[in-house]
């Protein structure tokens, strides 16, 4: 068997061998709020461990925000060591500019879990409300409620963003049994070679 297959099935069985023992963090990416939410996995059980949002300072420099986003994404990272990160795959819209902003802030999270080499799974919004409450056109209050009482939450975020991160993240365990085909980028390396049209030459 060639060594390149090899490796594929071992890292394959390695995915496989974490769904039941893991820790996902979810983004919901945004450049004024971002949401985020860590869920335990353990025996087929889901644990809530945090929940709550980045506030930015809509008088700050995209740039400057971009770092912000970047640090924090970090600390959560180093603080709760997350196995993967599921976050909401952007979207179109008829803003130019909002969409811009937000692709930017997608991209300063998924940059800070690739700098840490923790795999990156992205998700639609309508995939991740079809996930969750069975209906991918359900509101952001339906999907909050739904995901309360599979988390049995009793204190609830003032902050929708919260929720919809969990959501991604509770989506990404349910979407798990297909991990290794809906897994987008585990590296630099794969992240260029699956978006060849966005390098600069």
């Amino acid at each position: 068997m060639p060594a390149n297959i090899r490796l594929f099935i071992i890292f394959a069985k390695t995915l496989t061998l974490k769904v039941d023992d893991q820790i996902i963090l979810g983004i919901d990416p945004g450049s004024n709020i971002m949401g985020y939410g860590l869920i335990h996995i353990e025996k087929k059980q889901m644990r809530l461990i945090k929940m709550g949002v980045l506030k930015l300072n809509s008088k700050d420099t995209q740039l400057l925000r971009m770092k912000q986003i970047f640090d924090f994404t970090l600390e959560l990272i180093e603080t709760h060591l997350p196995d993967v990160m599921a976050i909401e795959s952007p979207f179109f819209g008829k803003n130019v500019q909002s969409m811009l902003k937000l692709g930017r802030a997608q991209g300063t999270a998924i940059a800070a879990a690739l700098f840490k080499n923790i795999p990156v799974f992205e998700y639609s919004p309508k995939k991740i409300k079809q996930s969750i409450t069975g209906k991918g056109g359900a509101s952001k209050e339906q999907l909050s409620a739904m995901l309360y009482r599979l988390l049995e939450i009793n204190e609830q975020s003032p902050y929708l963003d919260a929720t919809d991160a969990l959501g991604i993240a509770v989506c990404h365990y349910y979407q798990s049994n297909s991990i290794v085909q809906s897994c987008k980028y585990n590296g630099w390396e794969s992240f260029l070679s699956k978006n060849a049209d966005r390098i600069i030459k």
